[in-house]
This record gives structure tokens, C-alpha cells and sequence, in this order.
């Protein structure tokens, strides 16, 4: 008799994911102890000494919560019950820039990558799951994002691996249930102060409601196709930067309008947004606004004056180019 249906659904996107790790890699599992990552460690367990790999699991302590260390002991604890070495607790000081979630995203990346360099990983696991990324993509709606935000998470991010992109949350509960694994309910996952709460208790609900069942799967579909025309998208403006860039250093960039006017608007303002960003303006302040403000220096010419931009930095139209540069230009 073989493993329950859930067990083996989890075990088998482990398998996929890791497919290309070299024999002796190690991969890490990063857990919380919630159902997710706790299926996730679990099924690394299984099937990283049957690939030939070696398993291990890192978890955060946020310290955003009383008890936070003990629990994150437990959750350490439990990797060498499951044969999953090494086993770190990563403590982290979480800040307050971007809001309470992208601090806590930021501190906790930044920890799982600066140990897995330490470690020597090939990979390191997420345990997000179908049902996440339906929410990202209802986010990124909500925010009138473009069709980048709206691919979602990405199953491959450098050496991070999502494995679990196309499994519902009710798989990963249910295969906990099955191996006899009790996972951990995070306080904040129920508390409707984050924005992401709302979507999950809320916003999901009622459109399953309203629309009938699939609306997750939907919205994840949307992603991946969304994903493939953002990648398409990005790989003509990379080589469209590299045709129209004069000069690329930091704190300037200098383009060719000539080279810019004919393109679409879709791959021409992906070419803007990265001439700003790789001048010094700081991606995360960079918005739509700017952006076509930029590309009316390119559309719309009428000798009008420089675009400010996040960062300090400027985009002034001289003699046939785009300079985007640190103010001010000489």
C-alpha cells in the first residue's frame, strides 16, 4: 500500500523541484512549523537521501511574538526527528520600513540567504502553495499592478525553490494529518490587521461564494500565463537596452531615443524603468508615474524640461539621447 494521496503529492513536487540539484547538494527546508513548510520539511526528508542529497532546515524566530525562541527550538528539534541535518534557528530583528509584513519578508530572507551562503546550499525550499498565490495575484489586482505583479511568485527564484505552487493548502494540511505531523497556527496568519489575512478570510471567501469553486486555481493559472508573457516581455527589452544604451555607468545612462521611439510602449517603458534603476534610482520607489513621465521625453518630445526621479537623479532629452543621471547634469 502505498503513502496517502496528499503524502504523495507533496513528496512528488519535492522530487521535480530538486530534479536538477547536483548529487551531494545539500537542500534546505525553510520552516515556520505551519502546515505548509511543515509538509514541505517532511517530504525533504523522505526524498532527498533516495535523490541522493542531503536535506537540512532553517527556521526564522521573528521574535515578534512571546514564546517565539521556544517554538523555534521545537521546529529545530523536529528536523532531527526527521533526519533533516543541519538544523538552524535563524533570530532576526525585524524593522519597520515597507510596513509590518515586507519587514518581516525582508528580515527573514535576508537571514535564509545569508545562511544558506554559510551552508553551501543548492537550494532552499519555500512551502508557499497554490492558495498563496492566488493571493498575491488578488493583491497585485487590487494594487493595479502590472502583468510582472501579477504573475506572482516564481517557482524558480535563484536557489529558491517553490515546490508547492500548484498544491492547494488542503493537501499540505491533510498530509500532515496523514504522516501524524501537528503544525503550528501562527496568530498572524488569522489577524486581520495584514492585508494578506483579509484576502485569505475575506476577499477569497466571498468570490468562491459568488463565482463557485476554482477561483484559486484561476487566479494561479493566471499567473503562470501571466509570468510567460512578463518573461517574454523582459527578454525584448533586454535586448532592445543593450541596442539603444550609449553608455551604462553608475550614476548615468545614456540611450538612444532613435532606437526607443518604434518599440511598443509595453517593452520601451521596461527599457526606461531599467536605465533608471541601473543610473542609481532605487526600484522600489520607481512608479508607473515616473516612468511615463520618462517615456514622454520619448513619445511626446516638445522641448519640455527634465523628469525627477526617485534617488536624486534626473531624465532630460539632449541632442538625440536619454540621460538619466544624478542631479544635476552638466
Amino acid at each position: 500500500m502505498g503513502p496517502h494521496p496528499a503524502v504523495a503529492d507533496v513528496r512528488r513536487a519535492v522530487r521535480e523541484a530538486m530534479a536538477d540539484v547536483p548529487e551531494g547538494g545539500l537542500v534546505l527546508a525553510a520552516c515556520s512549523g505551519g502546515a505548509d513548510s511543515l509538509a514541505l520539511a517532511a517530504a525533504l526528508a523522505f526524498v532527498a537521501p533516495r535523490a541522493r542529497l542531503r536535506g537540512g532546515l532553517l527556521t526564522v524566530d521573528h521574535q515578534l511574538q512571546p514564546g517565539s525562541a521556544g517554538r523555534a527550538e521545537q521546529v529545530a528539534g523536529l528536523a532531527e526527528t526527521l533526519g533533516l541535518q543541519p538544523a538552524e534557528v535563524l533570530t532576526v530583528e525585524v524593522g519597520r520600513e515597507g510596513g509590518p509584513e515586507a519587514a518581516a519578508r525582508d528580515a527573514r530572507y535576508g537571514a535564509l540567504s545569508k545562511a544558506a551562503d554559510r551552508l553551501g546550499a543548492a537550494a532552499v525550499l519555500l512551502g508557499h502553495t497554490r492558495d498563496d498565490q492566488a493571493e498575491t495575484v488578488l493583491l497585485g489586482l487590487a494594487r493595479g499592478s502590472g502583468p510582472r505583479s501579477l504573475s506572482g511568485m516564481a517557482a524558480v527564484t535563484g536557489r529558491y525553490r517553490r515546490p508547492f505552487l500548484e498544491i492547494p493548502r488542503a493537501t499540505t494540511v491533510a498530509a500532515c494529518r496523514a504522516l501524524g505531523l501537528v503544525p503550528w497556527d501562527d496568530p498572524h496568519n488569522a489577524d486581520p490587521r495584514y492585508t494578506r489575512v483579509r484576502v485569505r478570510t475575506r476577499v477569497l471567501p466571498v468570490l468562491e461564494a459568488e463565482l463557485g469553486p476554482g477561483v484559486a486555481e484561476a487566479l494561479a493559472r493566471t499567473a503562470r500565463l501571466a509570468r510567460d508573457d512578463a518573461d517574454a516581455l523582459d527578454a525584448w527589452a533586454d535586448r532592445a537596452y543593450q541596442d539603444c544604451a550609449l553608455s551604462d555607468i553608475a550614476g548615468s545612462v545614456t540611450l538612444a531615443v532613435e532606437g526607443l521611439r518604434d518599440l511598443p510602449d509595453a517593452v520601451r517603458r521596461r527599457v526606461l524603468r531599467r536605465a533608471a534603476i541601473a543610473a542609481g534610482t532605487p526600484s522600489g520607489a520607481l512608479s508607473e508615474t515616473h516612468v511615463r513621465a520618462v517615456d514622454r521625453l520619448i513619445t511626446h518630445w516638445r522641448g519640455q524640461k527634465a523628469v525627477d526621479l526617485p534617488g536624486g537623479l534626473v531624465a532630460v532629452r539632449r541632442y538625440g539621447t536619454l540621460i538619466v543621471a544624478i542631479s544635476p547634469i552638466p
